[in-house]
């Protein structure tokens, strides 16, 4: 989750690789778009089995790598001595994914955070772990910091994180970043940045509550630049085996930080929709169209997994009623629902505002201690009912474990986020 204060949330209820001595290729794609390979260390993992009861590990991890200012985290992850880099890094290394989105990573046009990630953290033993080698990565533009030149938070004055087409201080700030073992099918992917919220159908458009008219929180001059991704909705392709799964990555924004307009509640609503839709063939999805203009959502039948840290709990915090609902109540998804002793453990130490949450505190997945909204399940690995759900988890060790100095307390080590996990059969 951004988090730019520790606001008091409530719940809203809605009515309506690296430069190496050879460098491999990069293949560039839309808006200097990337899926390239390269590094050392070794492959291993879940994804090496053969034959048709192939397993895959997909995880998703907000491990809160973004920075201040534009290049310092560039600079940070050429020196292989970070140490909040280090820690995230062996966290990925202990869980040891064969496909891994990492949220709030941010985004530089020649890729070399991601490579200086990957060949001075990933690829080196933190901790006592093995290396793990991703020899895929796929990045792109995110909205965060873009200047939209407009007054978007109605505030008298136009500039900052407020008013851009999704927050940040800089271009790319809390962008993303896939990680694969296995190919990426560059030509296949498709990114969703500028696709405009007005182009929803029904969209829950925010309104301002001194005027009587409906929906005006946005003059028509910006809703014809306001776009639904305060970061980016990306699918992409990645060939296992025989097999093509579809990785649905997105970040929605956090439903606060805002007034009684809830324009980033609604906004975190109708993110989290754009995944409903697309998975869902015909009219549901027919609205939609990508940065190529290539209209319509998925293929039925197609296999997927959505990644991400949704910003939105099925029962506690503040993002509108049922926001999350739209994805764990779909017919074509599976709720593999990963749990962890951690949490648990934390929710009781913690107590405050964890003691009158209504959902299970073992599906949490990030940490936001005793304060509201105490602590959340926001982050999700949700496959489609094709692929067989073998075993999932959120990493969050109990304090007897050695491995909880990974995740520590605040201020963390690591990130307010957990990694989850979940093991499919994809072949």
């Amino acid at each position: 989750m951004i988090t730019p204060t520790r606001p008091t949330l409530r719940r809203r209820t809605l009515t309506a690789a690296t430069a190496l001595a050879v460098a491999l290729p990069t293949a560039l794609l839309p808006f200097a778009a990337s899926a390239h390979g390269g590094g050392g260390g070794h492959d291993g993992g879940h994804g090496s089995g053969h034959g048709p009861d192939r397993s895959l590990r997909v995880a998703t991890y907000n491990l809160s790598l973004n920075r201040a200012t534009e290049g310092e985290l560039r600079a940070d992850l050429a020196t292989g001595d970070d140490p909040q880099a280090r820690t995230v890094a062996e966290v990925i290394q202990r869980a040891d994914p064969d496909v891994v989105l990492l949220n709030e990573f941010d985004f530089d046009a020649d890729h070399a955070s991601v490579d200086g990630f990957r060949e001075h953290y990933l690829e080196v033993s933190q901790g006592g772990a093995d290396p793990v080698r991703y020899r895929y990565a796929y990045t792109a533009p995110s909205n965060t910091g873009i200047p939209s030149g407009l007054d978007l938070d109605n505030s008298g004055t136009v500039g900052g994180g407020n008013d851009a087409f999704g927050f940040g201080e800089f271009e790319g700030q809390y962008g993303m970043v896939v990680l694969s073992k296995y190919p990426i099918d560059t030509s296949g992917v498709r990114t969703f940045q500028h696709f405009l919220w007005k182009d929803m159908p029904g969209a829950l458009l925010p309104d301002d509550p001194a005027t009587p008219e409906p929906a005006d929180w946005y003059s028509p001059e910006e809703l014809d630049v306001v776009r639904l991704s305060s970061k980016s909705h990306w699918d992409v392709p990645v060939r296992v085996g025989r097999q093509t799964v579809h990785v649905l990555a997105s970040h929605p924004t956090p439903p606060t930080f805002d007034g009684p307009e809830d324009r980033n509640g609604r906004r975190n609503h109708d993110e989290i929709r754009f995944w409903a839709d697309y998975v869902t063939p015909g009219r549901a999805s027919r609205y939609v169209y990508d940065d190529d203009g290539r209209r319509g959502g998925l293929q039925p039948g197609a296999r997927f997994v959505i990644l991400g840290d949704q910003n939105a709990d099925p029962f506690d915090g503040d993002s509108v009623d049922a926001a999350v609902d739209q994805l764990l109540d779909h017919p074509r998804i599976t709720d593999p629902r990963p749990t962890s002793d951690g949490a648990v453990e934390a929710a009781a130490l913690q107590g405050g505002a964890n003691a009158t949450h209504r959902g299970d505190p073992a599906l949490d997945t990030a940490d936001f201690a005793d304060t509201a909204p105490g602590n959340l399940r926001a982050d999700y690995v949700l496959p489609s009912k094709g692929l067989k759900v073998r075993d999932a988890g959120v990493f969050w060790p109990t304090r007897a474990d050695p491995l909880s100095r990974l995740t520590g307390t605040y201020p963390f080590p690591s990130s307010d986020h957990r990694l989850v996990w979940v093991d499919l059969r994809a072949g």
